[in-house]
């Protein structure tokens, strides 16, 4: 019997570090590089020390990686909303779904913190004080300068453009909101449409400005008037409230371009209740392809958005930025229409 394997056969309890380099018959040293992902180790190292692992069932000690590293291995996803608009909200799901995706393969853990307002001192407080390798920032508004200034000493990966006159410094993926607008707009015009209104999202979301600039880009292009705009707060209730203000004026429309597909399903119920049928009076066109544009009466004709491929690419920029590696400061990904039955 060799001494590798009577000391194999002597274990008892949990394996350790030194049984592992015992049976791999390298030094200590070497197994942790191993499991540290030294790049100072030879390939044939690597794979005996992998095996001894193997064998003996041995799991790292998370604490003394952490250690070791000077990293917690955890990651924040940070969304400066209430919670009633969390939950309510199928794009922050999309995007979860993204980073737990992305994350699975890593030994990250991902910590979600729903900060509205009210709260926000205290989660920068939690993300300074070390609980964490990075954040990862979803639907922020124009007062996000606290989390650009975090971002010089944690790294930070924002879902959308920042909106402070700081917003050079973030790192962010995106969609081209301002083209995907267009395009919906740019359709609506397609089918003969002249009088096209929209609801716009919040003046201070970098979404809420890009979207009511692709509307008025493609209403100027095709020489209509780009008069006829609401704002809301991406909600059902928000969107059936700015339809109403639209009717009030008094005016004829005969198209919509909604800012989100949760605007567009509370227009929906307005337009109904005033008599006017969709897409026939009024046609409709909005941006995001989820539950609320799929279950409409009528369903709705909109741009989607890569939101759970959001999710993964923010995460794997925030695991490259905390390990060192160059990535990209700005991300955009691609979106599409949808064709649907409102338009």
């Amino acid at each position: 019997m060799s001494d590798d394997t009577a000391t194999h056969d002597t274990v008892t309890g949990a394996p350790t570090l030194e049984m592992v380099a015992t049976v791999a018959g390298v030094s200590r040293a070497t197994v942790s590089r191993v499991i540290n992902d030294s790049p100072r180790v030879t390939p044939a190292a690597i794979a005996a020390v992998e095996r001894a692992i193997a064998e003996l069932g041995y799991v790292p000690n998370r604490a003394a990686r952490i250690l070791a590293s000077r990293r917690t291995l955890a990651i924040a996803l940070v969304i400066p909303e209430n919670t009633a608009k969390f939950f309510a909200d199928p794009y922050f799901a999309q995007v979860i779904q993204g980073v737990a995706l992305e994350l699975s393969s890593t030994a990250y853990t991902l910590s979600l913190l729903i900060a509205p307002e009210a709260d926000a001192e205290k989660t920068r407080n939690f993300l300074q004080a070390g609980n964490v390798d990075g954040a990862l920032v979803l639907s922020h508004h124009s007062d996000d300068r606290s989390y650009l200034a975090l971002a010089r000493t944690l790294p930070v990966v924002f879902g959308g453009r920042p909106m402070s006159a700081e917003g050079g410094e973030g790192y962010y993926v995106d969609v081209d909101n301002v083209a995907a607008a267009r395009h919906a707009t740019e359709h609506l015009v397609s089918l003969g449409r002249r009088r096209v209104a929209t609801i716009a999202g919040p003046a201070d979301m970098a979404a809420g400005l890009d979207r009511v600039d692709g509307w008025r880009e493609a209403l100027d292009a095709a020489g209509l008037a780009a008069d006829l705009v609401e704002r809301a707060d991406f909600t059902p209730a928000g969107g059936a409230d700015a339809m109403r203000r639209i009717l009030d004026r008094g005016v004829t429309i005969d198209a919509l371009f909604a800012a989100s597909s949760q605007m567009a399903a509370g227009a929906l119920g307005v337009l109904r209740d005033a008599g006017l049928t969709v897409p026939d009076d009024v046609a409709i066109t909005s941006i995001d392809n989820d539950y609320f544009a799929q279950n409409a009466t009528p369903r709705l004709t909109t741009v989607e958005q890569p939101s759970v491929e959001v999710g993964r690419t923010m995460a794997r920029l925030i695991v490259d930025r905390i390990e060192g590696r160059d990535v990209a400061q700005v991300t955009i990904l691609p979106t599409r229409l949808v064709h649907g039955d409102s338009a």
